[in-house]
């Protein structure tokens, strides 16, 4: 039997328009977001309106995603949508290292570089050496843990964004850790750098009055076999977008030192030890 929709009984009128024998998880999924949806459109009593400029705004978005940029990723990041949904799918114990977001700018395939060789290609930037351990939860070495890096270039621009000016692979690697589960390799102090901000989501960033910076980092993705996998970030310590990085990526573990060195041409000093966590039986 067939429910009429009305403003009180909007909710139970478009779930009951379900089949009893669809997939379960879509039929949990939809029946809260309708739930929620309605709860939102009634607590802010939506007008005709800014219904109509929601809806042009997704169209906006939808219109600027493409394979050189994802404006939806953008914006479920600055919503911090998209740190909550890796928040709650990678749960860890105390002292494992935590995720964080991979960011649009991560290329495969990076070639694999020896330990202690450097990722910068260009001689830009203020070097840095990046070193530490890759550990078990009990502190014991992890051998054959493969790390891949890369971060931005001195004036906040990865790779990828400026073909023809930075070279290829530049400020990328791969490295394998030996025995001892050391990691060691020359990059740049990262700097900080604003997310596209010239469509929809630069717009209501702008209109919340918040910025588009993220702070400085270098991307890690750490992996070996029968551990979970990182992707992960380290910040640089004193960074000014620290407590406000536009994508909601810090997290208080992942801040490490950046120590002044100046020593055999490296200007800085980062190190950092990656804890794994064993995969779930």
């Amino acid at each position: 039997m067939s429910q009429f929709f009305t403003e009180t009984g909007s909710t139970e009128a478009v779930n009951a328009r379900m089949s009893a024998d669809i997939d379960p998880r879509v039929k949990t999924v939809m029946a809260s977001l309708v739930k929620h949806l309605h709860a939102f459109i009634k607590d802010v009593q939506l007008t005709q309106q800014e219904w109509e400029f929601a809806i042009e705004f997704l169209t906006q978005t939808g219109q600027l995603c493409g394979n050189e940029r994802q404006e939806f990723i953008l914006l479920s990041d600055t919503l911090g949508a998209s740190m909550l949904v890796d928040a709650i799918n990678h749960r860890r114990p105390a002292g494992a290292t935590e995720n964080t977001v991979l960011g649009p700018f991560h290329v495969a395939d990076a070639p694999q570089r020896q330990m202690g060789e450097r990722i910068t290609l260009d001689g830009k930037g203020e070097s840095c050496m990046f070193e530490g351990r890759v550990v078990d939860l009990q502190g014991k070495p992890v051998a054959g843990a493969r790390l891949d890096v890369w971060s931005d270039n001195p004036d906040g621009f990865y790779d990828v964004q400026q073909p023809g000016i930075q070279p290829k692979w530049n400020n990328r690697g791969v490295f394998t850790t030996g025995a001892d589960g050391q990691y060691r390799f020359v990059g740049i102090k990262p700097v900080s750098y604003p997310i596209p901000d010239d469509g929809p989501v630069g717009k209501m960033l702008a209109a919340l009055g918040r910025h588009p910076y993220r702070p400085a980092h270098m991307h890690f993705i750490v992996s070996a076999p029968g551990f979970e996998k990182i992707v992960t970030h380290t910040f640089v310590g004193d960074d000014t977008y620290l407590g406000s990085d536009a994508v909601f990526g810090v997290k208080e573990t992942l801040v490490a030192p950046f120590e002044r060195v100046e020593s055999g041409g490296t200007v800085w000093r980062s190190p950092f030890d990656f804890v794994l966590t064993p995969v779930k039986e």
